[in-house]
């Protein structure tokens, strides 16, 4: 009992609302208006008034306005109407008593035979003015209050928002969501997989912020702003949620859109006032999410406008990260897909101090993210998450949370209790490849033609030594393709111009098979040609791995010459030809395969005529096992090799001074002649 009685001391008090002290008075003010109306009294036609006047029963008339007339009886009136009469009227007549009826008067005649009538029978007749003041001033306070209340729904509307407040005064505030008091988002760093190195640096902002002596003492100063910089969906908001999650702070989140207005100065306002409210309650930490919305380089749109808002912002932005007026404690953190358009000024030490690249998951770093997202989900035991870590790659973060929910959404539509491994796969083929398509119209003579091209790609990536393993080939239609083929690409951080040779050979080799069974080639290809196209102007003008080029790169990183090619029209030409010849290269050597393997050709293409999927396992009893090693199986002899090599003894000789040498000089080793082992597992 106490307890409620203290929480219901603890409630706020309901204060006086104003609006009903306006209802109030407003009803008062129509009240007058209404008593000020004549009436009171029954309405009778003028032709009995007439017979009453005639009758000498009417003792007085007050005509108001010339058009309406009150009229009072004596007693011999009232004896012979008093039935008809009303004892209380709303409105007091002469005497006190209200008036016994009302008569309109249409036309100055009746008036005039009115007054005729006074004088035959004897009784009064009075004019009165209707006093209409009180009528036109609550029609005048009746539309001004519309017109307020119009007023400020409008107000409301513009100005509303987290720091709008439903003012137009409140315009130029800031709007960034505020998390204090044990009021933060549910993610911390647990929830982060992977992304050690971006963690550690957020980790130590945090420490700093709460444990500042522990820097301060050495000399240290607290860094002013982090930029996360990555691909999208790799998790740079969600690293700034787990900041605010672990942080004991303040902490300030917005858009780097919530500083754009339609008007002038409102973004420069807002930023000042992001910034007061910090300072104010520093150590605090500042998040703008997609900040290239205000950080593009200065100076390039320079003809479309003289007075740009968003440039007024980022310059105010810059003088409040690091001016005369610096803010001690604020620490920016600012997330963006496009660092290569950011304004240098907004780059610098001073502002951003680090700048944490996130880049897409490796191997490693997509196991522990499926680990975190398969959490919240029924799994069977029959699920392999090595095997999917290794079926995704190039997926981001927010790539394996869909596959995650798409795999469940699959389970629960076949009426499952658990989500089984067949599950994810159609999961990771449904994201990647689009819906199956089973009931798409497709004729017996394309249906084999297809069959022919993804068994053409499937046999020559097959026989290739760096081209990427096979996992399955299908020609049931999925999105806007007819078939597909899944690899199990290797992961590698530098490729060399073998390994793109042959990926080159392998995306030729659906075209090459066409060609080589039916004599003519058709449009199923386009894919496979944009990609090798790529690959190849990327040897020639980006990496520079062609001979006649040189070793000379035309990759613009900044995107500057946008407009202008970095090199004449001889240079031009001369690419053109070299792509030409690696592009005609790959696919005479794709024809080359197929051609000395043209039986098993025929034989892929009717098992997968006949089965429409087929995987590594049928191309093993069709072809044969692969004549090149198998990655699997060069890692686990690394692994192999590693472990002998931590079971070194280590005698007194190990820990002397040589054992420092040696240490120094391992590094030195890969890097003077790697192996292309080492490329391919790097």
């Amino acid at each position: 009992m106490s307890e409620n009685n203290s929480n219901n001391d603890k409630q706020p008090k309901k204060s006086l609302n104003f609006y009903w002290i306006y209802a109030v008075i407003g009803a008062v003010l129509i009240g007058m208006m209404m008593f000020q109306k004549t009436g009171g009294g029954k309405s009778i036609d003028y032709t009995k008034f007439i017979e009453m006047a005639r009758d000498t029963m009417v003792s007085q008339v007050v005509v108001h306005d010339l058009s309406q007339a009150e009229v009072w009886l004596n007693e011999k009136g009232i004896k012979a109407h008093q039935d008809d009469i009303p004892e209380d009227g709303i409105m007091k007549g002469l005497g006190g008593k209200s008036a016994h009826y009302i008569v309109g008067l249409g036309d100055p005649t009746t008036l005039e035979q009115v007054k005729q009538l006074s004088d035959e029978r004897g009784f009064s007749i009075e004019y009165r003015r209707t006093n209409e003041f009180g009528q036109t001033l609550i029609t005048w306070i009746i539309f001004i209050g519309i017109l307020i209340a119009v007023w400020l729904v409008l107000m409301r509307r513009l100005g509303s928002g987290p720091a709008g407040g439903g003012q137009i005064f409140n315009i130029g505030k800031s709007r960034a969501q505020l998390f204090e008091k044990g009021k933060g988002t549910d993610v911390n760093f647990n929830h982060v997989a992977g992304l050690e190195g971006a963690k550690e640096e957020l980790k130590e902002i945090v420490d700093f912020l709460k444990n500042p002596k522990k820097y301060t003492l050495l000399g240290a100063k607290i860094p002013k702003g982090a930029l996360l910089v990555g691909p999208p969906g790799t998790g740079k908001t969600l690293l700034a949620k787990a900041v605010a999650g672990e942080a004991q702070v303040p902490f300030f989140s917005l858009s780097g859109s919530d500083f754009v207005e339609m008007f002038v100065g409102v973004g420069a306002s807002r930023v000042r006032d992001l910034f007061k409210q910090a300072k104010e309650k520093s150590p605090a930490i500042v998040f703008i999410d997609e900040i290239d919305a205000i950080g593009r380089a200065r100076g390039k749109n320079a003809s479309f406008s003289s007075n740009d808002e968003r440039e007024n912002t980022l310059n105010q932005l810059l003088t409040e990260m690091d001016g005369f007026g610096t803010n001690s404690g604020v620490i920016i953190i600012a997330a963006t897909n496009r660092a290569d358009i950011l304004d240098k000024a907004l780059m610098r030490a001073g502002r951003f101090d680090r700048q944490i690249y996130v880049d897409m998951p490796d191997l490693k770093e997509r196991k522990q993210i499926l680990e975190v997202h398969l959490k919240p989900i029924k799994i069977d035991q029959s699920v392999d998450i090595a095997f999917l870590a290794k079926q995704t790659p190039g997926f981001s973060g927010a790539d394996i949370a869909n596959i995650c929910n798409e795999a469940a959404l699959i389970a629960a539509r076949r009426n499952k209790e658990l989500v089984q491994m067949q599950d994810f796969l159609d999961a990771v083929d449904r994201v990647v490849g689009g819906l199956e398509k089973k009931n798409k119209i497709i004729s017996a003579r394309e249906k084999k033609t297809i069959a022919f091209h993804e068994a053409g790609h499937a046999m020559v990536s097959w026989l290739l030594e760096h081209a990427s393993p096979l996992v399955k080939v299908t020609i049931v239609p999925r999105g806007q393709s007819l078939g597909a083929a899944w690899y199990l690409p290797e992961e590698r951080q530098i490729t060399t111009t073998d390994q793109i040779f042959d990926e080159m050979c392998a995306a030729m080799g659906g075209r090459a098979a066409e060609e080589i069974m039916f004599g003519k080639i058709s449009t199923g290809a386009l894919s496979d040609l944009e990609k090798v196209t790529k690959q190849a102007y990327a040897m020639v003008s980006v990496y520079g791995l062609n001979k006649r080029i040189g070793n000379r790169s035309y990759y613009d990183s900044r995107g500057e010459s946008t407009f202008t090619k970095p090199y004449s029209e001889e240079t031009a030409r001369i690419i053109d030809e070299e792509v030409s010849k690696i592009i005609e290269k790959a696919y005479t050597r794709a024809k080359h395969i197929l051609e000395t393997n043209k039986d098993k050709l025929k034989a892929l293409a009717s098992k997968l005529l006949e089965k429409e999927v087929i995987f590594k396992d049928d191309l093993v009893e069709i072809i044969g096992k692969r004549p090149f090693p198998d990655p699997e199986e060069e890692e686990s002899i690394t692994k192999v090799a590693e472990e002998v090599l931590d079971l070194e003894p280590t005698g007194e000789e190990a820990s002397t001074e040589p054992s420092v040498s040696a240490e120094q000089d391992t590094p030195e080793t890969p890097d003077e002649e790697p192996k292309d082992g080492d490329q391919q597992t790097s």
